[in-house]
């Protein structure tokens, strides 16, 4: 008996494999903001620390070699982004207002207002943040910080000087700011920080208005006048 012709198998068919939605990558900017805001609640109770950014890292879904690279100097580097982030906050808020109908001194104060809001959400970690960078080993960062911060302040206020003011300008509201910042600190009466901000610009308004009588009073003397012009 003959066996039968055995029929030929038929080819499974291909799987179609459903296509995979593409899921967008955070670029580094869009990271490190996202440790930021993990870290901020943590840093309020336990400071800006090794711990706090790993486990923020972990919360926000950034891995340790990217929180390395993102963060170079650990929690130094995510106080320094902290302090870039306010400023880019306090800008935006600025945009919106119209500072070009404003003096002065009401566009410095509104600048003031805007970086103090922009830190008001975590004002505790703010606190831990300023704390960290008085210590000693900090001072470098923390002064070229609060420069960037009256930098950007004066600048959306209108500044456009480019002699001896521009420096002198941003050291001055560097004192404004820093002791309004440190009174803000300390207690949460609005009213008392504002009333506090605009005593010390009216202190510096005085200051110019004493300065510039004084650049008058002086240019009534020859040796004075030619003292005080610049050097070619």
């Amino acid at each position: 008996m003959s066996d039968a012709p055995k029929k030929p198998r038929k080819k499974a068919a291909p799987k179609v494999e459903a296509p995979k939605a593409d899921i967008p990558k955070r670029d580094d900017a869009a990271a490190k903001e996202a440790v930021l805001m993990a870290a901020l609640p943590h840093a309020a109770f336990d400071g800006f620390t090794d711990a706090v950014l790993q486990k923020a890292g972990a919360e926000a879904g950034v891995g340790k070699a990217d929180l390395v690279r993102l963060f170079e100097n650990g929690p130094l580097s995510l106080v320094e982004f902290y302090s870039h982030w306010a400023d880019a906050q306090m800008e935006a808020a600025l945009t919106a207002q119209d500072l070009k109908a404003m003096k002065i001194r009401q566009r410095i104060a509104a600048a003031v207002k805007a970086r103090l809001s922009a830190l008001a959400p975590h004002k505790e970690a703010a606190r831990r943040a300023a704390a960290l960078l008085s210590l000693p080993m900090h001072a470098a960062t923390g002064a070229k910080l609060v420069c960037a911060t009256v930098d950007a302040m004066w600048r959306a206020a209108g500044d456009t000087a480019t002699d001896f003011n521009f420096y002198t300008k941003r050291g001055i509201l560097a004192g404004v700011y820093g002791a309004t910042a440190m009174r803000w600190f300390t207690t949460e009466d609005e009213k008392q920080v504002d009333d506090f901000l605009a005593a010390r610009i009216e202190n510096v308004m005085q200051f110019e208005k004493f300065k510039a009588k004084a650049k008058e009073a002086l240019s009534n003397f020859p040796a004075f006048a030619e003292w005080g012009k610049p050097k070619s």
